[in-house]
């Protein structure tokens, strides 16, 4: 699936629910559901930075597509990089760093969370393309 594909989804899947406490239970859910991040990799260099909570990722390309596992000792937190990471996981990086992050202000998170948390959303998504760059000049 493309990253519209799957943001186009992700849009549906909120949209099925009526008020935010079911969006944040769904949040939750999906955290669940996370590709974990191997405990060798839960290090202080795969922190994002910015964020209030601890959010370690880590990525490796396989067949030109960039993978990501990725933890946080915060179930919102882990919830939002679940969402992030199931929209670039195994896409192109170059497609990563293109992406129209729209979606988020579709399906209102951006707006539904505190201040801190809204700047840790702006940080993961700056380090997942972060990560996209450095491995789109390794393909170039």
């Amino acid at each position: 699936m493309t990253i519209e594909e799957i943001q186009n989804e992700l849009v549906e899947e909120f949209s099925m629910f009526e008020d935010w406490m079911q969006r944040y239970e769904y949040m939750i859910e999906l955290g669940k559901t996370l590709p974990l991040i191997d405990e060798r990799y839960k290090t202080d260099q795969n922190i994002i930075k910015g964020c209030q909570s601890k959010v370690w990722v880590h990525a490796e390309m396989k067949d030109e597509k960039v993978q990501f596992t990725a933890d946080s000792d915060a179930i919102i937190t882990k919830g939002i990089i679940a969402i992030l990471i199931r929209v670039f996981s195994n896409q192109h990086p170059q497609d990563i760093v293109d992406a129209d992050m729209g979606f988020i202000d579709e399906i209102g998170l951006k707006e539904h969370l505190s201040l801190t948390r809204a700047n840790g959303l702006v940080s993961m998504i700056k380090q997942l393309r972060m990560y996209a760059i450095a491995y789109q000049t390794q393909i170039n």
